[in-house]
């Protein structure tokens, strides 16, 4: 997807490649994780290549990012239905998509009340889930 100077997008077959496989995934994945399986799946990419695609597709709004417990960013696909939160777990990665209504209105209130428009934000909220907190702690997966 090559960006033009009005935001259009076109695909190219790398950055192509790269939606593909976040699509096919399951969860949040890093650019180095995706860069290895489009790479085991013959798939010839550079990891810079990879990150230009991830940063495109985030600045167009079709993938959600969070970071992990280290601060590396991690990607997948966003819903067709727009802007979502997510909470995960420091432990195993596990992301679950969260209501987030209120912190919605609180952004709108805010760019209302401030007088800044075309607001963007990040919200990361980050915990142990039940799962691995039943666990004993030598038993826990690594982050």
């Amino acid at each position: 997807m090559h960006e033009t100077a009005r935001g259009e997008w076109r695909p190219t077959p790398q950055r192509a490649a790269v939606l593909r496989a976040l699509r096919a995934g399951d969860g949040f994945v890093s650019a180095q994780a995706l860069h290895a399986t489009l790479v085991a799946d013959g798939v010839a990419v550079g990891l810079t290549t990879v990150y230009r695609a991830l940063r495109l597709l985030e600045r167009a709004g079709h993938v959600d990012v969070v970071r992990n417990g280290d601060g590396e960013r991690l990607y997948r696909p966003r819903p067709d239905d727009g802007h979502r939160h997510y909470l995960v777990c420091r432990e195993c990665g596990l992301s679950l998509a969260v209501d987030a209504e209120e912190v919605e209105r609180w952004v709108t209130r805010i760019q209302r009340d401030i007088g800044f428009h075309a607001v963007n934000h990040t919200l990361e909220l980050t915990g142990v889930c039940d799962g691995c907190l039943s666990r004993p702690a030598d038993r826990r997966p690594d982050p």
